[in-house]
């Protein structure tokens, strides 16, 4: 009998499989899927040693391949000066020679990462039996059955924790012994019950060092694949809720008990390779010289574009209107609402867009009309601090019974779809679905944009309360004057048929739903009468004939609807009906430019037939080509086009007494927004470990996520057809250039007091600078809470000087 281990070593042990679980980005739901930093766990290291630390483990780059940065240098999109700028940022000790020799390794492509092995690939290389694939087919037929959530008929037992839970079905399952590792169902139902009691025992037999286990643990979570990444999602809900989850380190055990089984199996044949393995996993992580100069190619790629952003940021602006605005729209800071944004304000001086994270400031826990489901419509950094509900109290009984039919169609669908009635219900019923099936397959139904009743707050909110959050929203958005007589909220989703990814086209900051209920919300928090006569005690006078309605923006056909049923609109009839024309109008433009960059979309009308076509693998291109994060005033940017590749936040800093806002802005919209821009470069640049994988072989999976064929890994990122057209990238891969308009000091001690968000901008996940106050780029954030001026080619001078769907 083995000596138990001591409390000292299963601490150790326990802290090593913390580590390698937080290094495991969280994946969220389908329903309510949001963007997710790949190498969230890596934001304390640099490129190149997140770039080593990833080829050791799973044999992912980080950056394309030389020819992508060779092909642009050769074009003149990226220059010496940004070369050699990227050069002097570069390891001096691995960096090439100088600006020559950096051009001549862009030539010559670099040999892919080569992981180090695990255990079950040096069984596969000795027995020619595909141990990793059999471990990834079983693993995640379990998982599928475990992580169920109403799919699957007969959903997998949950147990006491993971590990427990699956010890009690590979106890039973013979389909390793028949693939040829005879006793495993045995050598499971007799591990410890305790997963940590596991891993102490695997370590000291596959004589693991301390050194070892960190990037040892890390490679078994990852050969999960997106499995452990819902793990890490349970870990990443229960610590927002003050608890904790140990899925992952379950996870992990059941991995590495997988490792003991085939050591124990092939352990004669394969010792000699594993004594290898075990001691390169002890090595420090040490980026290569061709990790550095592809990150310092990376780097100069990132500096061309903050070069054009630059002129483009210099260029002499239109000037503001003095007169009353006859029309405010806020949109989130989506990219996509830059192009409608830019769009709108073309048609008319007298129209003024802003720019605020979608959620508008309302972490809201909604249900929806005839739902039992709490959606959490709030970015997912935070708690829900409000709850609401469609429809006023008198509705109730309608809600109720709409939900008992949603059951009944719901019990309906899974009859459809059960092992025995799904046959006889085909041979029975399926010619009365003729109809229906073609009119789906030629895209006859119209999509309809969301119209529950207008939402309400329940438990409803105090009038002190109602005073405090609208002045803080009207503060944040740099909203406090000027008020036009109607101010648009708009919100923004996608409304798109067979699509698994579909939430993944909403608001980010709505937690993966449409914007819709928020914006209506605070429009009825600010058309309040109480709290607006208390507002203009705080310095805030809204004018009495000023109208708040909330909307929602379609960014897949640029339709925008109106919720003005929401309030008494009569008096503003005239003003609403000219704000439709308008976003009718702004609409077309925004199709027509949509049209330039969508394969297959001809002309801007075929941009609504995209949302109903059941064969569209591209409905939109959402996010992709972001580039930027811009908070400044709208003076800043207005009147040039940015190309919907930036997120814009309508900030003054001059009224921010305090820094409440910026410090707000850079530890909550500016990490999603990271969030967002790392998804999207990830799945670029190492589509096999951090891509969605093909849209045309996707199969959704216990409600949760896909998986490519019918089994296998959960594939999580962006599917391939988000980021590739089928011929180029429609996606750049680029870190975020934040730029923000505030003195340097206020963002130094904002950075000062946040190391998380600090550690980003440290380690270049993110590039940061001061705007001046003609909203030029003036000053670069180098590292370590200090700045450097803005070189003369970065920075050129300015030249001389009721429910309505409008369509």
């Amino acid at each position: 009998m083995s000596t138990p281990p001591s409390a000292s070593v299963t601490g150790r042990l326990q802290a090593a499989a913390e580590r390698a679980a937080r290094a495991i980005p969280p994946v969220w739901p389908l329903a309510s899927s949001v963007a997710v930093n790949p190498y969230l766990g890596q934001a304390s290291e640099p490129l190149e040693v997140a770039g080593a630390r990833l080829a050791r483990i799973v044999g992912a780059p980080v950056s394309l391949p030389r020819s992508w940065y060779a092909a642009r240098i050769a074009e003149g999109l990226i220059t010496d000066e940004d070369l050699l700028a990227a050069w002097i940022d570069g390891d001096r000790n691995l960096r090439p020679a100088g600006l020559a020799a950096l051009k001549a390794a862009a030539a010559v492509e670099a040999p892919g990462p080569q992981p180090l092995p695990t255990i079950a690939d040096l069984a596969a290389r000795v027995s020619g039996i595909d141990w990793p694939g059999l471990i990834a087919e079983r693993f995640g037929a379990w998982a599928a059955a475990y992580f169920d959530e109403g799919q699957a008929l007969w959903a997998g037992p949950r147990g006491k924790g993971a590990y427990v839970a699956w010890k009690a079905v590979a106890s039973h399952d013979l389909t390793p012994e028949i693939a040829g590792l005879p006793g495993f169902a045995l050598h499971v139902s007799e591990a410890p019950d305790s997963a940590s009691a596991l891993m102490a025992r695997i370590v000291d037999r596959l004589d693991l060092g301390q050194e070892a286990l960190e990037t040892y643990f890390h490679q078994m979570l990852m050969t999960l694949g997106g499995w452990a990444q819902a793990a890490r999602h349970r870990l990443w809900q229960a610590e927002l809720a003050g608890g904790a989850d140990a899925t992952t380190t379950d996870f992990l055990a059941i991995r590495l008990l997988w490792e003991e089984a085939l050591f124990l199996r092939y352990q004669s044949q394969i010792a000699d390779g594993w004594t290898e393995v075990r001691a390169a996993h002890a090595q420090p992580l040490t980026p290569t010289a061709d990790l550095v100069i592809d990150a310092i190619l990376q780097l100069a790629g990132e500096r061309a574009a903050q070069r054009r952003l630059a002129e483009t940021l210099a260029a002499p602006a239109p000037a503001a209107p003095r007169e009353r605005p006859a029309l405010q729209a806020a949109f989130c800071i989506d990219v996509r609402s830059e192009v409608f944004r830019r769009a709108l304000e073309s048609i008319s001086p007298r129209i003024q867009t802003l720019g605020f994270a979608g959620f508008f400031g309302l972490t809201t826990s909604h249900r929806r009309f005839a739902s039992d489901v709490d959606e959490l419509r709030l970015p997912m950094l935070l708690n829900p601090g409000l709850s609401s509900r469609a429809g006023a109290p008198q509705l109730a009984a309608a809600d109720h019974d709409a939900r008992v039919k949603a059951r009944a169609k719901r019990a309906w669908g899974r009859f459809k779809l059960a092992a025995v009635s799904s046959f006889a219900f085909v041979e029975a019923a399926g010619p009365v679905y003729v109809g229906k099936l073609i009119g789906d397959a030629l895209g006859l139904k119209r999509q309809s944009a969301p119209n529950d009743p207008a939402p309400r707050l329940e438990p409803a909110l105090g009038l002190a309360d109602r005073v405090k959050a609208a002045e803080t929203i009207l503060r944040a958005m740099s909203l406090t004057s000027g008020f036009a007589r109607l101010v648009l909220l708009l919100g923004h989703g996608a409304n798109v048929v067979n699509n698994p990814h579909a939430s993944a086209l909403h608001c980010g900051a709505c937690g993966g739903y449409s914007g819709e209920v928020n914006a209506r919300l605070l429009a009825q928090l600010l058309n309040d009468a109480e709290v607006r006569a208390q507002l203009a005690g705080a310095g805030i006078s809204i004018p009495a004939d000023t109208l708040f309605a909330g909307g929602l923006h379609d960014t897949t056909t640029d339709q925008v609807t109106l919720y003005d049923q929401d309030h008494d609109a009569s008096e503003h009839a005239m003003d609403l009906a000219r704000a439709g024309d308008w976003l009718a109008a702004a609409g077309r433009l925004t199709r027509a430019e949509r049209a330039l960059r969508l394969p297959r979309a001809a002309s801007e009308a075929a941009i609504a037939r995209r949302s109903r076509d059941w064969a569209e693998t591209r409905p939109e291109w959402a996010l992709a080509g972001c580039q930027a994060f811009i908070a400044a005033p709208r003076a800043r940017t207005a009147g040039r086009s940015l190309e919907g590749r930036a997120f814009l936040h309508d900030y003054d800093w001059k009224q921010d007494a305090g820094f409440g806002v910026l410090e707000l802005i850079l530890t909550a919209p500016v990490v999603v927004a990271s969030w967002i821009s790392l998804q999207y470069y990830g799945s670029t640049v190492a589509p096999a470990v951090f891509g969605g994988g093909d849209k045309l072989l996707h199969n959704v999976v216990g409600g949760l996520g896909v998986v490519e064929g019918n089994g296998g890994p959960l594939r999580v990122g962006l599917p391939w057809q988000s980021v590739h057209d089928g011929e180029r990238f429609v996606h750049e891969p680029l870190r975020l250039s934040v730029c923000i308009e505030a003195p340097r000091q206020a963002m130094t001690e904002v950075l000062r007091r946040h190391e998380g968000v600090r550690a980003l901008f440290d380690n270049g996940w993110l590039h940061l600078f001061a705007l001046d106050d003609q909203g030029r780029m003036a000053w670069r954030y180098a590292r370590d809470l200090e700045w450097t001026a803005m070189n003369p080619a970065d920075q050129p001078s300015a030249a001389p000087a009721r429910l309505r769907v409008v369509v």
